[in-house]
């Protein structure tokens, strides 16, 4: 009797994991879904909330963090400049979080960088040292992991686009790190629907902008 109890608990246990599962999965395919197509801040903004809603329900998950990272360091360039480093901390913290739970992740690393970058939006004269040799440290860190992952040349070409000529940046200094990124982009196969996927529509439109001069 005792071994059939037992038995049903797990029975019981396991069916309730599985549709906890079913949920989790249904809900982040929802939202990653969203995020192909987000532009707006509102976009962004509607999909951080989701994404840390679903974060503090699945605290074991690290792709909640991670898109909810992604979203608030996204919101940056749409907002005002006394938002972006509350927005950089929240972004900081729900990163940690998905590091904690799967550490030594070259997406992960990308995040980070990106909110670095994001960072000396606030002052580029006084931060731009500072983060910016923090970003390419996380970058050079994400390579080591996983060099065939497009999003790390996505962001250093991106950094490069936008930083001024005069300190090294610019147009042609960025393509030829975009068309590395775009070769990889044609080939990237992710783990799953809800993995990091995104970033080619960006890499299409920059290097665009490359090739009109």
């Amino acid at each position: 009797m005792k071994k059939i109890v037992l038995l049903f608990t797990a029975f019981l246990f396991s069916t309730a994991l599985f549709a906890q599962s079913e949920r989790y999965m249904a809900a982040m395919n929802k939202f990653v879904a969203q995020l192909d197509t987000a532009r707006t801040k509102d976009d962004f903004q509607k999909l951080a909330n989701q994404f840390e809603l679903i974060a503090s329900k699945e605290q074991n998950q690290w792709l909640p963090y991670y898109y909810a990272a992604f979203c608030n360091a996204s919101l940056v360039y749409q907002s005002d400049k006394d938002l972006i480093d509350v927005l950089c901390d929240k972004a900081d913290a729900m990163i940690s979080k998905a590091d904690s739970l799967q550490p030594n992740n070259a997406e992960i690393y990308v995040i980070r960088a990106r909110i670095c970058s994001a960072r000396i939006m606030v002052n580029p004269m006084s931060r731009g040292a500072k983060f910016g040799k923090q970003s390419g440290e996380w970058l050079e860190k994400a390579k080591t992991i996983d060099p065939s992952c497009p999003r790390i040349a996505l962001t250093e070409g991106t950094g490069k686009f936008y930083t001024p000529k005069m300190f090294g940046g610019g147009k042609d200094k960025a393509k030829p790190i975009l068309e590395d990124a775009a070769k990889k982009f044609e080939v990237f196969k992710p783990a799953s629907t809800i993995h990091p996927h995104w970033g080619s529509r960006e890499c299409n439109w920059m290097l665009g902008q490359c090739n009109k001069e």
